[in-house]
Order: structure tokens, then sequence, then C-alpha cells
């Protein structure tokens, strides 16, 4: 992996085994694309962060906009009633947390105008979702039934370690069993929260060092999928916490920002519902640009299926 740009040699030791991959859509260069969710028929909802753009991406890659909302949209996951809650800014740069219907209309659910930036968004339990404030270093509880937000935990490991840096700390986030799994990208840190009965935070732990995460999802095993970002690339980490990388840049990943796992009828394993594909999204490097400059930015299709292990719908 070239690291031409002066980033710590990070994954310079790691294992490489590159899964087959797959250009499924591309977009503009200077398109950054932040985060996606993917329906159980296998349509691909991307966020086009700058934009403020929802898409809509049908597994063969044919595109169209499926909403609009006034400003700028980071996170994204759906509703129980197959919509969508997308956290990002409102004209006015207040973030703003918003619900789009299935047919595209978008409605403000909330604003917070004590967050600062909201970012990676991810289910808790029935209607409450976790959402990371990257720049405060806070993981907010939203209730989107009740329309309420308030800080679920507030932590310095969530935080960046100097305010002047304009990389994300708190980024992804998912749960896995009766942990939560936050990447603080600033402090290139993977972080695990242990969460009671009541569904409230234990104390943050460090799960993996010198690791630049971005957003990332779980098999059902407990494998890691992870976007690098800046490092170009989609990297494995396993339960035992050993890192392997699946994909690098000339796997299309340059600015990889995301990762899904597949739903749709290709996405099947061994006759299982579950899902044998990654997704990923990209910005081209906007971030950081490659020495060849920014590409266009790209929706990765990673056959991580191949490799024998089932995996699950998250």
């Amino acid at each position: 992996m070239g690291n031409s740009a002066g980033l710590p040699p990070i994954y310079a030791d790691t294992q490489i085994e590159l899964a087959p991959a797959k250009i499924i859509a591309s977009f503009p260069v200077n398109t950054f694309l932040e985060n996606l969710a993917i329906s159980p028929d296998g349509i691909i909802f991307v966020t086009n962060h700058e934009v403020g753009e929802i898409v809509r991406i049908t597994p063969d890659g044919n595109q169209q906009i499926h909403a609009t909302v006034e400003g700028k949209v980071s996170g994204l996951a759906f509703t129980n009633n197959g919509g969508l809650v997308a956290t990002g800014w409102n004209a006015d740069s207040i973030p703003v947390v918003s619900l789009v219907t299935s047919d595209g209309t978008v409605e403000t659910l909330l604003t917070l105008p004590d967050a600062i930036f909201l970012n990676g968004i991810t289910p808790l339990s029935g209607t409450q979702y976790l959402t990371a404030d990257s720049y405060r270093g806070a993981i907010w509880l939203i209730d989107i039934a009740q329309r309420r937000g308030s800080i679920w935990l507030e932590h310095p490991m969530l935080a960046r370690s100097n305010s002047e840096n304009v990389t994300p700390a708190a980024n992804g986030l998912k749960r896995f069993g009766d942990f939560l799994y936050v990447s603080n990208t600033e402090k290139m840190l993977l972080l695990r929260i242990p969460i009671d009965t009541g569904d409230k935070p234990g104390e943050p732990e460090i799960f993996v060092e010198q690791t630049n995460i971005d957003d990332f999802a779980f098999d059902v095993e407990g494998n890691l999928y992870g976007a690098t970002h800046i490092y170009n690339s989609v990297v494995r980490i396993a339960s035992d916490r050993t890192t392997t990388i699946i994909a690098q840049a000339e796997s299309g990943v340059i600015g990889s920002t995301a990762v899904a796992f597949g739903q749709g009828e290709s996405d099947v394993y061994d006759g299982r519902s579950c899902g044998t594909a990654i997704y990923v999204v990209t910005n081209g490097g906007m971030f950081l640009p490659p020495p060849t400059g920014v590409v266009p930015a790209n929706v990765v299709r990673l056959e991580v299926g191949k490799a024998g292990y089932p995996l699950n719908n998250s």
C-alpha cells in the first residue's frame, strides 16, 4: 500500500488477502460518499455528504437521487418501517437528524444545537439509535418515536487529542452483542464500550490500537470490516484482534469511508440468508489525495464470503 503522504506506517506489516472486487457504481471526481445502508431487497442507499443527497443504487449499479436534505448528510440507518434516519447539518449548519420515508420524503426529526459533528448512526434497541459526535467527543442517544436526543456517553476516549485537528474522533459505531464498538479515527483507536441490561454505557476500553478506521460492519462471528479512509484500503479485524488487508487502492477503494453487508439474492451463502459480500463507499481521496490526484468516488463490492465463513446481514 502506498504511503507517499507520510502517514504513520500502521499497516506496513499487515497480512494482505485481497478479496475479489467489482466497482458497481461511480460518481464524479470530488464526490464525498460518506455512508451507506442496504435494504433487504439489495437496494443500496448512499449519502453524498457535501450536497445533502441520499442516492438510491440498484444491485446492477443504476443510480437515482432518493432524497435531498437542505444542508449536509452524514450517517444513515434504517427505521423499522423501511424508512431511513440520517444525521447531518441543516442549511444553517446546525446538527440535525432527519427521517426519510420510503418514497423519499424528508422530515426534520430534531435539531441538536449542542452537538457539533453528528456522524455515524446505528440502532440501539427499538426506536432508539446512537450517533457519534466526532468533534464533541460524545455519543448521542436519539429516540425517533419521542423525537428526543440526549447525551448517551461523553468521554475523553471519544474526543480528539487536539481540537484543532479536523480529523473526526468518534466516527463509526456498531453494536455487537453486549458491546458498542466505536472508531476514534483521530486517535487511531478502535474502542469497545460495555452496554448493560438497561442499554446504558460502561467505561470505554481500547480494543485495537494503531488502526485508522472510519465506518465499519460486523459479520455474525464478530469479524469487523473497516474502511481506512486515508489509507485507501479495507481491513478485516478478527475477534482475536488480528488485522488483514482485504482491499487496496487497486480494488477501487481510494478514500474508503464506510462498509455494509449486502442483502440481495446474490448475497446468499450456501443456501442461507446471510451476506457473502460487503459494499464499500469512497470519496476518491478527497481528504488526502493520492499522488495521481483525486479519483472518482466508487461503490465497490468485495466478495468476502468466498473465504468460507458465513456472514450476517448487519
